[in-house]
């Protein structure tokens, strides 16, 4: 079955391998980010389409990795361009109700909506990340997944939602969990109480390293910061569509969303990351 990405980043690339792919990522059209996204294609074995239309002629499968503001765009502008029955791979961490139309799109066009959660960082488990699915085409778009080399793959029972409300609901604590490190770190410092934070934190939940985990979500947040907080925002919608108030959730979402903007690169240790969120506060600040 022939494959094809639409969207290339971390997640298409820790994706590749299993099987001959081809793929469209919309960075190929700004000049300043060509030759370095050609270059990702290159380095995975995959073939780099100048347009969704080339990637998506014939594909049997459509692994969709786009950032979850996009995910809704990339399913209806695709729609049309599908082979008649071709498997939709929704990755995208984004709302049940986003999927629901997402699905509504890509049925009404002939192809099949596969609603699949991605449930951990996709490097370094890459093809065996465990992978819900849901929906009506979720075994025929296990059995496609298994042929091309995952090999984390459940069938979720439910409808199209089914397997992101799990996504969602996690990332509440998930990526909560990053924000409130990130916060807890930060005040530490300015406070000249880092060590002794970390080892009251230490005894008070044995078996955590909290340094290196709070260096680890600092990693995360510095990086994929900006990225993180549009899927947050689809968590906010999730909360509210269930009738619980976003609360923590809001505050996730500036946090990444913060975090993520400064651009920074992360450098080792958790003194190093938390100096350099710091020390950009105050140039923002003077």
């Amino acid at each position: 079955m022939a494959i094809a990405f639409i969207g290339f980043g971390e997640a298409g690339q820790a994706f590749s391998g299993g099987a001959p792919a081809r793929g469209y990522d919309h960075k190929t059209d700004v000049p300043a980010l060509r030759e370095a996204k050609l270059a990702e294609f290159a380095a995975a074995g995959v073939q780099a389409c100048g347009s969704a239309a080339e990637a998506l002629a014939g594909a049997g499968a459509v692994i969709c990795v786009v950032t979850a503001d996009q995910a809704l765009e990339a399913a209806r502008s695709c729609a049309p361009l599908l082979a008649p029955g071709a498997l939709w791979f929704d990755m995208n961490s984004v709302a049940p109700e986003t999927k629901r139309a997402a699905a509504a799109a890509i049925d009404a066009a002939g192809g099949c909506y596969v609603d699949t959660a991605v449930l951990s960082p996709v490097n370094p488990r890459r093809l065996a990340a465990p992978l819900l699915l849901s929906g009506p085409h979720a075994a025929a778009g296990e059995a496609a997944l298994k042929a091309a080399g995952f090999t984390g793959t459940r069938v979720v029972e439910g409808p199209v939602g089914a397997a992101s409300a799990i996504k969602m609901v996690r990332s509440v604590m998930v990526k909560g969990m990053e924000a409130l490190a990130a916060e807890c770190a930060i005040a530490a410092a300015r406070a000249g109480v880092t060590d002794a934070v970390m080892g009251s934190l230490g005894g008070s939940f044995p078996g955590i390293d909290w340094p290196a985990r709070t260096d680890y979500c600092l990693d995360r947040m510095m990086v994929h910061g900006l990225r993180r907080a549009a899927e947050m925002e689809e968590v906010v919608k999730t909360l509210e569509a269930l009738g619980v108030e976003p609360v923590m959730t809001r505050g996730t979402v500036m946090w990444q969303r913060a975090i993520g903007e400064r651009g920074l690169a992360p450098e080792p240790g958790l003194a190093a990351k938390v100096a350099a969120i710091d020390s950009n506060d105050k140039e923002q600040a003077a």
